[in-house]
């Protein structure tokens, strides 16, 4: 069930994918390499571009338990950052230029981050005391920390996080 509901998934994001690029080439009266797509991000992400390879991944659970707002909002935001770069060479990755493109070429709102419940995909996190709040890290800078090879600080007291036991 979850095979064949993924596999349409991806069909519409092809469709997405080419109906956004088919507006682009209209719109700057030029071709533009379709980008490939792949489905291995991990993590909070819900996708990123590499620009020099011309390539989208996404991440194939937000996608499942997302798919309208993803397909809507995912696979333009990143398809504009590899036009922009084809465009523009290297800005900003969420500066003026990809604004532009998100806002009066794709007529979306150029929200640098998704809204998505990120519940399933986050992975474990620890508990960290500042002296204001507790903290929740990750596996990957909770081990930073007890093998003392990282330091995090509160951005609101500047106190230093400590681990809950």
């Amino acid at each position: 069930m979850q095979n064949d509901q993924f596999r349409s998934l991806k069909m519409q994001v092809q469709r997405r994918l080419s109906a956004c690029l088919q507006l682009a080439e209209t719109h700057f009266q030029r071709q533009f390499p379709k980008p490939a797509v792949s489905y291995d991000v991990r993590g909070l992400k819900a996708g990123v571009a590499y620009l020099q390879q011309n390539l989208i991944k996404l991440n194939r659970t937000l996608l499942l338990e997302n798919p309208n707002e993803f397909i809507h909002q995912v696979v333009p935001h990143e398809l504009a950052h590899l036009l922009v770069y084809q465009l523009f060479g290297r800005v900003k990755p969420h500066g003026k230029e990809w604004q532009g493109l998100m806002q009066n070429l794709f007529h979306l709102p150029a929200d640098t981050c998704h809204q998505f419940d990120v519940q399933s995909v986050q992975g474990k996190t620890y508990a960290y005391d500042c002296g204001c709040q507790i903290h929740q890290l990750s596996q990957r800078r909770h081990h930073k920390m007890m093998r003392e090879s990282a330091v995090y600080f509160c951005k609101f007291c500047g106190g230093k996080l400590e681990f809950c036991d």
